[in-house]
C-alpha cells in the first residue's frame, strides 16, 4: 500500500522534516568556485532513500518552493528565482531528480523489511550522479563556458571525493532510517 494513504499526518511530518534538514544545510557550505561544496545533496539523497519515490521528492519540492518564495534556504542563505537562474540552478533541480531516482531504486519503506546494502549503495551512487544531469549543462550555459572540459573542472571533478563519502554515509544510515519511517507511516 502507498505510504501516504497509511498515515497522512506522519507522511506530512516526514516530508516537512526532510525539507527542514535540506534547508538547514544552506549554511553548511564551503565556497570553492561557482558551485560550493555542500551537504545538501546528502540530505536530498537521504530523502529519496528513506521516504521513497513520492515522499522523498515531495520534501525536495517543498524545499525548492520555500526558496523560490523567498525563504533563505539555498546555499549561503540565498533565496528567490535568481538562484534557480544562476550557476547552481540545474543542481537544485537535480536534487529533485536524485530523490526520485534513489527512491525508485530502494522503493517504498515497508514495515518489517530490510533494504539490502547493495541496493542502498546503488541508490546512493546513482542518486548522486543524476544531480549532474541537469546541473552540468545548466552550469555551462549560465557561465557561458567554452568547453565541457571547463564545465567538468568547475562543476564535477572537485566534488567526486566528497560525493563518494556522502554516498557511503547515506548507504550506511538509510536502512535504519527507512525502518523508522516505515513504522511511522504504517500507524
Amino acid at each position: 500500500m502507498h505510504p501516504i494513504r497509511n498515515n497522512a499526518i506522519a507522511a506530512l511530518v516526514l516530508v516537512a522534516l526532510f525539507a527542514a534538514m535540506i534547508s538547514a544545510s544552506a549554511f553548511l557550505v564551503i565556497p570553492i568556485g561557482p558551485v560550493p561544496v555542500a551537504l545538501r545533496n546528502l540530505f536530498t539523497l537521504l530523502a529519496g532513500m528513506v521516504l521513497g519515490p513520492v515522499l522523498g521528492p515531495a520534501s525536495v519540492a517543498l524545499f525548492i518552493a520555500a526558496g523560490l518564495a523567498g525563504a533563505p534556504v539555498f546555499a549561503g542563505g540565498a533565496a528567490g528565482a535568481a538562484v534557480m537562474l544562476g550557476p547552481t540552478g540545474g543542481y537544485i533541480l537535480g536534487y529533485l531528480l536524485s530523490a526520485f531516482v534513489a527512491g525508485l531504486i530502494v522503493g517504498y519503506p515497508k514495515p518489517g523489511t530490510r533494504t539490502p546494502i547493495p541496493r542502498l549503495a546503488a541508490a546512493a551512487a546513482v542518486g548522486l550522479l543524476v544531480v549532474y544531469l541537469p546541473g552540468l549543462p545548466w552550469l555551462r550555459h549560465s557561465l557561458d563556458l567554452e568547453s565541457w572540459r571547463q564545465t567538468l573542472a568547475a562543476g564535477f571533478l572537485p566534488f567526486l571525493i566528497g560525493d563518494a563519502a556522502k554516498g557511503i554515509l547515506a548507504a550506511l544510515v538509510a536502512g535504519r532510517l527507512r525502518r523508522t519511517a516505515s513504522q511511522l507511516l504504517a500507524r
